[in-house]
């Protein structure tokens, strides 16, 4: 038999909170990214609800009232998911479970973003890294599970098969964490064998890095054809990747492509994907792509900092990318803002590939300290010497000469101390 019903619609409220002293514009913005990861998450979006509290209530995280007019406001649109904005503790999602019913599945911003993840999440590593989180996230919460044993009456006498349950149900969990963790832990290992590999071609690496739509996708596949999936919508891509990418002064680099950075990205999110951002972590340069026509592409680029600090790449050299200037309005003053803060800031259209010479021009720049011109004199029969040469370096011109191939090159530094025995000294 099968099931020709279509699955159920969700249909959701999101929930925010203003509290005095903080940018009221603020919580707007943040209310329409949740509303956007929503949208992205694959929910029908029926309304934005906030409320002003000086801090969030212990029991509900909303007042007693907003709750019962929430719970109203569920029943008249159907509602059946409600999404909070900022992260509930397990009393407050529990709680809140219970006044709206079996009916209204009760999420928080982190839940909604470990939900897309696990959507976008191709590779196993990328799985490894989305379950490992989800397990962390889940652990406090499992007692939610068990909601019958608040009508149980504590102490001696009481604990009843339940409260066993949850123990075994929480001992699973902390298994199964550890051997996630030791999976997760042999992909790094398999990255630092993968990177070994490049680092002998002794090309640089250069991560793009920035805010969720961005256009990250965009410009990698403008740059190097890798075909990564590029749409308009948050987290489109989940998994890493690394090609390939010659630049004009003929120096070869490899390009890699990570997963977007968000506001109030949870942390422990951050931690499951250290093996990913490791690549952010080892790379040369970043190049740091802002949406320049999103209305907060500064607070997203701050935001990009946050991370970069969290996972100890702050101060690495950088190329800040102001990407999307087609979709700026005539007038526009965000582009001359952010250049008059970056100076050397490139402004570009991943899309349709303006100013993309510009981009690799300065990339190119900003990498050129890292070569050497030199004239090597290599006996022929060391192949493997001369084969290194060329995919390493540039050659620039081939001769033969007694026996020997000579080689005018420019060839990275760190590869110039192994060739030293055959460098010529022209000056002689």
């Amino acid at each position: 038999m099968h099931d020709t019903q279509e699955p159920l619609r969700e249909r959701a409220l999101l929930i925010g909170l203003e509290r005095p002293g903080h940018d009221k514009w603020a919580v707007k913005d943040s209310l329409e990214e949740l509303r956007e990861l929503a949208v992205s998450a694959g929910a029908e979006v029926l309304d934005v609800i906030s409320q002003k509290r000086d801090s969030p209530a212990a029991a509900t995280f909303i007042g007693t009232g907003k709750v019962e007019e929430l719970a109203a406001r569920c029943r008249d649109t159907d509602a059946n998911i409600v999404i909070f904005d900022d992260d509930l503790s397990p009393a407050q999602g529990r709680n809140l479970s219970e006044i709206l019913g079996l009916n209204v599945k009760v999420i928080d911003r982190t839940e909604l973003i470990l939900d897309i993840f696990a959507q976008r999440a191709r590779t196993r590593e990328g799985k490894i890294q989305v379950e490992l989180a989800q397990l962390h996230y889940m652990l406090p919460r499992l007692a939610g599970l068990w909601t019958h044993l608040s009508r149980q009456r504590g102490g001696v006498g009481s604990r009843g098969p339940g409260e066993q349950q949850l123990e075994v149900d929480r001992r699973r969990v902390q298994e199964k964490i550890h051997r996630l963790e030791h999976a997760l832990n042999e992909v790094r290992k398999n990255r630092r064998v993968e990177r070994g590999g490049r680092q002998r071609l002794h090309w640089p690496l250069v991560s793009i890095i920035g805010y969720t739509n961005s256009g990250k996708s965009t410009l990698m596949n403008a740059l190097t054809g890798a075909g990564v999936m590029a749409e308009d919508k948050l987290f489109a891509t989940l998994d890493p990747t690394a090609r390939k990418l010659r630049l004009p002064n003929n120096q070869n680099i490899l390009l890699s492509d990570t997963v977007g950075f968000l506001r109030k990205l949870p942390h422990h999110l951050v931690e499951s994907f250290k093996a990913t951002l490791e690549e952010v972590v080892d790379a040369d340069l970043l190049l740091h792509v802002v949406d320049v026509s999103h209305p907060q592409a500064y607070e997203q680029s701050k935001a990009v900092e946050i991370v970069l600090k969290e996972i100890d790449a702050w101060g690495k050299p950088t190329v800040v990318v102001l990407n999307k200037i087609d979709k700026l309005e005539a007038g526009a003053t965000a582009l001359e803002k952010f250049q008059r803060e970056f100076h050397q800031a490139v402004p570009i259209s991943a899309k349709t590939g303006e100013n993309l010479d510009a981009l690799r021009d300065e990339v190119a720049n900003r990498l050129k300290d890292r070569r050497v011109d030199v004239t090597l004199s290599i006996p022929q029969d060391r192949a493997k010497t001369i084969a290194l040469v060329y995919r390493s370096g540039y050659v620039i011109a081939r001769e033969m000469e007694d026996g020997n191939v000579v080689l005018r090159a420019q060839i990275p530094k760190v590869l110039a101390g192994e060739l030293t025995p055959y460098v010529v000294d022209e000056s002689k």
